[in-house]
């Protein structure tokens, strides 16, 4: 069995957004990257307890990014991976990155393919889908627990108003959410092992570029907090069909 995890960085949610170039790039200027939580905490924490149920399995890990991402990789490393590929290239693009995944995942066979239900920086929720049909694979979205009885897997996932259970025979593409595991950190020895840990750089194939950043907007400041006295329910009828004009 091999697995293969899409990760990919975030800026820390503590960092303080900005932009440069007319509104047209992300200041990355003392941001400090994480690993997206949704690739961290389920996604790939699945992937380990798969591989510690069965040692037999081999868990790759796939980034699209730059060498600065390095750290963020080595960490995931850290918690469990046994090797690490970096497609050197740099892109927003839903699609781009999707192409250069499944370019991997086409390389090395890989039985199962998992990625986070989307990054928290972008939430375009998007490349999980678009390697799928690029490897004309079974695809299973907003998955919120996985088994796996021989090459059948047994999938969990969120619907409008409940759950759906899927079964699809591997290989198969996976999308994970909360409640696919629980977050994981790394210990020592991990990180320490993670320093030795194969880390392969790979240039990109040739891909189109579907979609451009045209420019960020920060959201609009909130307006301050207006106290309504006890006493006076019609004013505060008033101002919220007035003003805020949700009655």
């Amino acid at each position: 069995m091999k697995i293969l995890v899409c990760i990919s960085k975030s800026p820390d949610t503590t960092a303080k957004i900005a932009f440069t170039d007319n509104n047209t790039k992300f200041a990355t200027a003392g941001v400090q990257w994480i690993i997206n939580p949704y690739d961290e905490w389920y996604a790939l924490v699945r992937a380990i307890e798969l591989k510690e149920k069965d040692s037999s399995v081999v868990l790759h890990l796939v980034t699209v990014a730059g060498a600065d991402t390095e750290p963020v990789i080595r960490k995931a490393l850290a918690l469990g991976g046994d090797e690490a590929i970096r497609v050197n290239a740099d892109s927003q693009d839903s699609f781009y990155i999707a192409s250069q995944i499944a370019e991997i995942a086409r390389q090395g066979g890989y039985d199962l393919v998992f990625t986070g239900k989307e990054t928290i920086d972008y939430n375009g929720s998007s490349v999980g889908g678009m390697v799928a049909e690029l490897l004309s694979l079974p695809y299973v979205a907003q998955a919120t627990h996985f088994e796996l009885n021989g090459n059948t897997a047994t999938i969990t996932r969120e619907i409008e108003g409940g759950e759906e259970v899927c079964e699809a025979n591997t290989p198969v593409v996976v999308s994970c959410q909360k409640g696919m595991a629980e977050a994981r950190i790394p210990n020592m020895r991990g990180i320490m092992a993670a320093r030795t840990k194969p880390l392969k750089v790979v240039e990109p194939v040739a891909a189109d570029s579907l979609t451009s950043i045209v420019n960020f907007e920060l959201p609009p400041a909130k307006a301050g907090v207006k106290l309504i006295p006890a006493d006076d329910p019609g004013e505060l009828i008033r101002l919220l069909h007035e003003e805020a004009k949700v009655i």
